[in-house]
């Protein structure tokens, strides 16, 4: 006979369905602030630099009118009178704030050093470790690799500066990443860019910022696959679509043929912290209209 099921005083059940209640009806209720996305809605600047070049201040209002919170820079020449869009840093930053955004990364110049001295190398990471600080940004990321500097032979050597700046940039409390295009994953003689730096350069050092349009387009395996292969690595993703007629071309966030939908469901086993709208072409019109249309979507179908 199995045994009897205990039964509990009224006084307790009752307890038990009105604490119930209070719950259910707190969530019914609890403001929609409060329920927020667990990602910021991000915008790499690049996608909006036309109009930055005209009105940098206007055009971070606008930013953050659509939506935005927080925003990639890109560019960086400290100490050349460019600085961050002809600003210092601490400028920048007021500005920033007064446009209600933040930023976390930045795309900085290190590509331009890297068939120079290390001692050049390291003056700028230096100059990139302050201005970042300033902003009050987590990372720096490298954003690029010029035609030459992409053999394999290169991108061993291009593993051992990541490595090297890496070190440098974790001990002032910040962190590297590698920005990716399509060329990383160009097959020589069976072997990919993007695999040498996956390999070769220490985790803990160097991060990656994936752009999910370029591996679509180019790398041999799916995102997926990569976050499989190196899990927790992929910290920032740059979100830009590809166009359903030309694949060359971007085009508004779910406005190609990207599924987004079924690759943010990896994005804990990536490791994601932080993402970025970006389109760097084909733009309407009004480009303000095409960064519209990319934050709807985010917020509707892959923040919700």
């Amino acid at each position: 006979m199995l045994p009897a099921i205990p039964s509990f005083p009224m006084t307790t059940r009752r307890k038990f369905i009105q604490h119930a209640t209070a719950l259910a009806t707190a969530a019914a209720v609890t403001p929609s602030f409060l329920l927020r996305p667990k990602y910021k809605l991000g915008l790499q600047l690049y996608t909006l630099r036309e109009p930055m070049a005209k009105d940098l201040r206007g055009t971070l209002k606008k930013i953050a009118a659509l939506g935005y919170e927080e925003v990639e820079t890109y560019g960086f020449n400290y100490g050349g009178n460019k600085y961050y869009w002809g600003l210092e840093p601490k400028v920048a930053k007021q500005l920033l704030n007064d446009s209600n955004l933040t930023t976390s990364t930045g795309h900085y110049d290190l590509n331009k050093f890297m068939n120079t001295p290390v001692e050049d190398l390291n003056r700028y990471v230096d100059q990139c470790i302050e201005g970042a600080h300033a902003l009050k940004q987590e990372y720096i990321t490298w954003p690029w690799l010029d035609p030459e500097s992409r053999t394999i032979e290169k991108f061993k050597i291009l593993s051992e500066k990541l490595n090297l700046i890496g070190e440098t940039i974790k001990k002032a409390n910040l962190q590297l990443a590698y920005h990716n295009h399509d060329f990383e994953f160009i097959d020589q003689q069976g072997q990919i860019g993007y695999n040498i730096i996956l390999q070769e350069t220490d985790p803990s050092l160097v991060k990656m910022q994936m752009d999910l349009y370029w591996v679509m387009h180019s790398s041999p395996l799916k995102p997926h696959d990569w976050f499989k292969k190196r899990p927790g690595r992929f910290v920032m993703w740059h979100i830009k679509d590809m166009d359903k007629v030309n694949r060359n071309l971007h085009t508004e966030v779910g406005n190609g043929t990207i599924d987004f939908k079924t690759i943010f469901a990896d994005d804990s086993l990536a490791g994601l912290q932080h993402i970025f709208v970006e389109q760097g072409n084909n733009l309407m019109a009004d480009p303000f209209q095409s960064v519209a249309n990319s934050a709807a979507y985010v917020k509707k179908e892959l923040l919700k």
